[in-house]
């Protein structure tokens, strides 16, 4: 949206190659003096060419002067005007030894510019390279430092889009245009300044078609921009609309969504081709129209110089040269102008991913506590003192909520969907950070803590699974901030009863599964996670719903490996099944983010409130039901 700003930023982003772009810089211009240089050498061998024609057909024995004055007065002023530009020696033809030596110099004119033509490519080539190579740091580092809720506000696909395709585009943008782009203003510069020097007035004429060259490079980029701006949203919102349907492609089968998901395909397909066809097609104007000027000017310089030449002013060999000067004039205008649609396309991709760049990020770290490091690992106990939270500013979630739980102790947290409860361990985790009161650990207000040492104490099973691609023994191992022996990845295994499942499959913990976890099921991939929690050895333990996908027995055995597990340790439960938390220290109630009732199972059930009538619905209907 701002093609300016954008490509000087974008360019900015090159400032910390200066060393390779100072010598790019010298070995592109000494490549286009060189290259400039060559056609006035070429015109000298026409001349010579030419002067030794002129000289076979005259006499031998008169001077120059003499012949021109012969012509003179023999009413042919015309060739005497041309001919006395002319250098030649009357009777003396074709000196081919001077001819050669002109050749051979504009050969390694040539071979000079095309090896250091060669020399700034490579250059460039590292150049741009290394700066794309920062730019995905730069990009990778700030998705580590943005905050949950913009994960929750944008889509995984568009994301990854600008990851990716945008990064990509840019790169391709640099390697195509940069040099090239170097190269044509730099000819263009030096081509003119040959111009002026061989004919003042030709280069006059050749440049009144620059102002046309210009107005239709505007007039076309300008209609194109934002065509390329919509090209590229659309390409994300695509990408995001493929990731979706693919993560979720059993259950669009499920719900009998497949036209509507083929429907919806289609839609940002159009959209995207529609944007992409105008982008191109109105960029693509470009080259013809410049094509058009370009032509236009060699007929200008043509006529003008053939006048020229005809009265003598200029040689055969200028004029020549002159032509071939107009065409690398007119070139670099045209590659420039065509490259318009490549620009476009780049800068349009580079406010994208600028855009990533500057999102709002998190509150930075704490410094560490050196004291606290020093003094080993915590006990465990969590303090909420008067927390509110909301998602949005004018919607309040949980406000005023306190809570002490004593290193230890179980806590469980039921309550209607919606309540509160996995936020409030976003905040424990912070996730989020709380919008009121403070949470401690230990007594230090975690907002202190550096958010990587106070994660390190926790560990977390959620109910979504989490595999990456590589061996079981691998997935579970992932759990330790250190390395690992396989002894210690079965004894987690066998905690968590994956042992005999793991055993089991072909390769044993050696069996490599991909990010689906294809080959072994939600139940067992949810034993491979707590596998991994039980190898973190956490001061504190969070299980949101981490027995959802395994059956009864498996939840049983779960249960009483947890047992051991949260002994010493700080567990925070979230369930739905109240079947699992009646060993709970402490059970908290929530609704609409408060705290409404808190105790133990039998004193709940006890005092027949939100608990009671929890525990009804879920057993006793259940029970009429089924009888």
């Amino acid at each position: 949206m701002d093609f300016t700003g954008s490509g000087r930023r974008l360019l900015r982003r090159l400032a910390p190659e200066r060393a390779a772009l100072w010598p790019m810089l010298a070995a592109a211009v000494l490549s286009v003096g060189l290259s400039v240089v060559g056609p006035k050498i070429l015109g000298m061998a026409t001349d010579l060419v030419f002067a030794g024609v002129v000289g076979r057909q005259t006499a031998e024995g008169a001077s120059k002067e003499q012949v021109v004055a012969s012509l003179r007065e023999q009413g042919d002023g015309g060739l005497a005007d041309m001919l006395a530009g002319v250098d030649f020696i009357p009777g003396q033809g074709i000196d081919f030894t001077a001819v050669g030596r002109v050749l051979l110099a504009a050969l390694a004119v040539y071979v000079g510019a095309g090896l250091l033509m060669l020399v700034a490519t490579r250059l460039s080539t590292v150049v741009i390279n290394r700066t794309v190579y920062r730019m995905r740091e730069d990009v990778q580092g700030k998705l580590a430092r943005l905050p949950l809720s913009y994960f929750d506000r944008a889509q995984r696909g568009e994301v990854l889009s600008r990851a990716t395709n945008d990064l990509d585009n840019i790169s391709q943008t640099l390697q195509q245009t940069m040099g090239q782009l170097i190269n044509s203003l730099l000819t263009i510069v030096g081509v003119l300044a040959m111009m002026f020097w061989i004919s003042p007035l030709l280069a006059l004429v050749a440049l009144v078609t620059v102002p046309l060259s210009v107005v239709v490079a505007a007039r076309v980029g300008k209609r194109s921009q934002p065509h390329f701006v919509r090209q590229w949203a659309s390409t994300g919102s695509l990408n995001a609309h493929v990731e979706e349907m693919y993560t979720g492609h059993t259950l669009v089968r499920v719900f009998g969504r497949q036209e509507e998901s083929a429907r919806q395909f289609a839609e940002h397909n159009e959209a995207l081709y529609e944007a992409g066809f105008r982008a191109q097609f109105t960029s693509g104007m470009m080259q013809p129209l410049m094509f058009f000027v370009s032509n236009l000017n060699y007929v200008l310089v043509a006529v003008v110089g053939g006048l020229r030449v005809a009265s003598g002013s200029l040689s055969i060999g200028d004029v020549q040269a002159f032509i071939q000067y107009s065409r690398q004039f007119s070139m670099p205008l045209t590659q420039v102008a065509s490259m318009a649609n490549l620009l476009q396309s780049g800068v349009a991709s580079a406010e994208r991913v600028f855009e990533l760049l500057d999102a709002e990020e998190q509150e930075p770290d704490a410094p560490r506590q050196e004291g606290r490091t020093a003094a080993g690992r915590p006990a465990g106990r969590v303090d909420l003192e008067k927390v509110s939270f909301r998602y949005e500013p004018d919607r309040p979630l949980i406000e005023g909520l306190s809570l002490s739980v004593e290193p230890g102790h179980t806590v469980a947290i039921v309550g209607p969907t919606g309540a509160g409860k996995t936020t409030l361990v976003n905040l424990l985790m912070r996730f989020y950070e709380v919008t009121g009161g403070r949470i401690t650990l230990d007594g230090t207000d975690i907002a202190s803590m550096p958010r990587d040492e106070l994660r390190a104490d926790i560990g977390m099973v959620l109910q979504d699974t989490w595999l990456f691609g590589g061996t079981i023994a691998d997935n579970i191992a992932y759990g330790a901030a250190r390395e690992v022996s396989r002894e210690e990845v079965e004894e987690a295994a066998r905690a968590a009863h994956a042992d005999r499942f793991i055993r089991t499959l072909p390769e044993g913990y050696d069996t490599v599964i991909d990010d689906e976890g294809s080959g072994v099921s939600a139940g067992e991939k949810q034993l491979i996670t707590i596998a991994r929690a039980f190898l973190s050895d956490p001061v504190i333990l969070v299980l949101d719903e981490a027995t959802s996908s395994v059956d009864t027995r498996t939840e049983v055995l779960i249960q009483q490996a947890m047992a051991r597990l949260a002994h010493g340790r700080t567990s925070f439960v979230i369930a739905h099944r109240l079947s699992t938390i009646r060993d709970a220290d402490v059970i908290l109630v929530m609704e609409d983010g408060a705290i409404v009732e808190q105790g133990t199972h039998t004193e709940l059930l006890g005092a027949r409130g939100a608990y009671a009538r929890l525990y009804d619905a879920q057993f006793a209907q259940a029970a009429v039901e089924v009888e």
